[in-house]
């Protein structure tokens, strides 16, 4: 089950049309992720993006992030903010088509190959998203074969049986309690390729 730049592209497109149902709202009032608001995790959204593209293309040779932020503007809007997630994902998912299938960089989850960033872009995109909506009151529906691929390749330790794809990825990820399951508190994605030793 590959993630391919064609899966974060989707998963983009649908966080920011769900999302942008709230495009009239004020992001700064409403809750995002941890203690940001919904306009400060937008806008690390675009960052994380924009960042991934970056260690792809730069590779640095010392286990670090390339030096840079990416921020909006002050006075974005949340349709701008919106705007700022699909420019970043376009790059990632640009970077992406256009890197050999053996390029390899640092993430602090392991190495990651291609597939590991497309699917690091995806699950960013997502659970981001989702912190996003709740606070906004809208409900997002990310494309289901999209939500499997993603748990199958960066949380290969998971098993979701028959659990909604997107109900297990929200599992996975800490945004939810599934009756009979442990707390997946202080989770981790892998970013590493699946049949590469971790150490």
């Amino acid at each position: 089950m590959t993630i391919t730049p064609d899966d974060l592209d989707a998963a983009i497109r649908s966080v920011t049309g769900d999302l942008g149902q709230a495009s009239g709202r004020d992001w700064s009032a409403a809750p995002g992720t941890g203690d940001l608001n919904a306009w400060r995790t937008a806008e690390h959204l675009g960052d994380c993006l924009v960042s991934y593209a970056g260690l792809l293309i730069a590779r640095p040779s010392t286990p670090r992030f390339v030096c840079f932020e990416a921020v909006a503007h002050q006075t974005a809007t949340p349709s701008e903010l919106l705007e700022f997630v699909t420019v970043g994902g376009g790059f990632l998912g640009a970077v992406l088509r256009t890197s050999a299938p053996d390029v390899r960089a640092y993430h602090p989850s392991g190495h990651a190959d291609v597939e590991g960033f497309a699917g690091m872009g995806c699950v960013e995109a997502l659970v981001h998203g989702e912190d996003m909506a709740r606070g906004l009151g809208v409900t997002l529906d990310p494309p289901r074969d999209v939500c499997s691929r993603v748990l199958a390749r960066m949380f290969p330790e998971v098993d979701a049986g028959d659990v909604d794809p997107w109900t297990a990825l929200l599992w996975a990820t800490d945004r939810t309690e599934l009756p009979g399951r442990p707390s997946r508190a202080g989770w981790q994605w892998r970013g590493a390729p699946l049949h590469q030793a971790t150490a």
